[in-house]
């Protein structure tokens, strides 16, 4: 990499309360201060990470607190000007599944929050609910803006009701979105969401989705990939991810292994660290989704490692731990 790397990451900060899946309590803030943290660890001197996110006043402090130890990190995109910003609780059914409830929620990120930062080779967008991030912010950086657009699945897959519940929803609008994207990611069950039918019959609507399977990834991709991104990756919780790909107009899929980790103590962040070390796997320019993959499974692993940011490691370590994992990277 021989210029300085510009990134923004895109999405909220909340303020979240944590029961993990062993009965730990935890109280942090969370969504993109895990990928930009894990970012500017990487980037170092050699580039600069802007979180881009509306919060309340009263967490001003801690997240600059929170960001001062980084250089790479430039918090110009960070306003508390409207006062407003996520607050969540998190219960973890098991390391993968969880329980929700939300009690306070930011402004949409709007054209004019990006306005400044069109000039970032990578925007990394992190929503974790449908209302955080508005189309016309995508439009505007595909008008405006050369870099890549890497876009979460989580925020349209998912609302809140007026009663503070957090719950899946069909990503009815999709094909709205996806000529604003060039990569695609999200797990399993958003993917459930993002592939609907025209029309269900009753007792196939459930929100229990712990064994809806994979046999519609490909067909799903197939249509993706006909309107917009260049890729779609699929997490497939703790194994790995799917990159699907179609060069020359035939659709390829490629498996990612996870790189293991025996001792996993909080995988909260998992998915946004995830969507963070994509930006770094592309930092070339190029199409390599397969590198892009080890970098981000590299990132989702080091977040399960602690409940605090020193989870994050140096370039040099990182890509020792993808060299013990994957013989052909390079």
């Amino acid at each position: 990499m021989s210029k300085h790397y510009k990134v923004a990451v895109i999405g909220p900060i909340p303020r979240d309360h944590i029961t993990t899946h062993k009965g730990e309590v935890i109280e942090k803030y969370g969504c993109i201060t895990h990928p930009v943290i894990g970012l500017a660890q990487l980037l170092k001197d050699s580039g600069t990470v802007y979180p881009i996110s509306h919060i309340r006043k009263v967490d001003t402090p801690p997240v600059a607190e929170i960001f001062a130890p980084y250089p790479a990190i430039n918090t110009a995109g960070v306003s508390d000007e409207a006062d407003s910003g996520d607050v969540i609780k998190l219960n973890f059914i098991d390391q993968n599944f969880r329980e929700e409830k939300q009690t306070a929620f930011m402004n949409p990120i709007m054209p004019k929050d990006l306005a400044p930062f069109i000039d970032c080779d990578a925007f990394v967008f992190v929503p974790i609910t449908d209302h955080e991030i508005v189309l016309d912010t995508l439009k505007y950086l595909k008008e405006h803006s050369s870099g890549t657009i890497i876009f979460d699945g989580h925020g349209p897959t998912h609302t809140m009701t007026i009663s503070g519940d957090r719950h899946k929803k069909f990503w009815v609008e999709r094909d709205l979105w996806l000529p604003y994207i060039d990569v695609l990611k999200m797990n399993l069950e958003e993917s459930w969401c993002t592939w609907y039918k025209h029309e269900y019959a009753e007792s196939e609507l459930t929100d229990l989705l712990d064994d809806i399977g994979q046999d519609h990834l490909r067909p799903m991709a197939d249509y993706i990939l006909d309107r917009g991104p260049k890729a779609l990756i699929i997490t497939t919780d703790a194994s790995g991810c799917k990159v699907f790909t179609k060069p020359n107009g035939e659709l390829k899929e490629e498996f990612v292994p996870s790189i293991y980790m025996e001792n996993v103590i909080d995988t909260t962040g998992c998915g946004d660290s995830f969507a963070g070390g994509l930006a770094y796997g592309l930092k070339d320019g190029g199409d390599n989704f397969i590198l892009s993959a080890m970098y981000a499974n590299a990132l989702g692993a080091q977040r399960t490692q602690g409940t605090t940011f020193d989870v994050f490691k140096s370039l040099e370590e990182t890509e020792d731990m993808i060299r013990g994992h994957y013989p052909n990277f390079e």
